[in-house]
């Protein structure tokens, strides 16, 4: 039996780039989480762990963006705008998760409210782009 996409969908994701995608939700999550109980007990160690983890989820997320933008170039016309959503929330997720690394980098009482915050909107955006990119057309049964 062939399996097929239907026609007009978007291919399925390489595997490869199906496994950079699958790590900046968890750790930008790990970082939310270590922000919050470092607000909760204020031990200096949960500010290393966040700022550890942020810097995990931009390396491995900016090969993911370089891949949804190769993606995005050599894409159809059919599919440059579901192309060019994912790659923006992607990049968005990117640069947010940057300007958050930028504010771990401080001092850790001076990092809250708005690592926190930061962490909170990029946890959301790398859930966004990680159902965008598993949500793509899944292989279909051959008639």
């Amino acid at each position: 039996m062939v399996a097929v996409s239907a026609p007009g969908a978007l291919p399925p994701l390489h595997p490869l780039h199906a496994i950079l995608l699958a790590f900046p939700f968890p750790l930008f999550l790990g970082a939310l989480l270590s922000d919050v109980a470092y607000g909760r007990s204020f031990e200096l160690q949960w500010a290393n762990f966040s700022s550890w983890l942020i810097a995990g989820g931009l390396l491995v997320g900016a090969f993911a963006v370089i891949w949804a933008l190769v993606d995005l170039l050599r894409g159809g016309r059919a599919h440059r705008g579901r192309l060019a959503l994912y790659f923006a929330v992607l990049l968005a997720m990117w640069v947010l998760g940057f300007i958050n690394a930028l504010v771990h980098a401080k001092d850790a009482w001076a990092t809250m409210p708005e690592g926190l915050y930061l962490s909170v909107v990029t946890t959301v955006l790398a859930v966004a782009a990680a159902w965008m990119g598993y949500s793509r057309s899944r292989p279909g049964k051959a008639t």
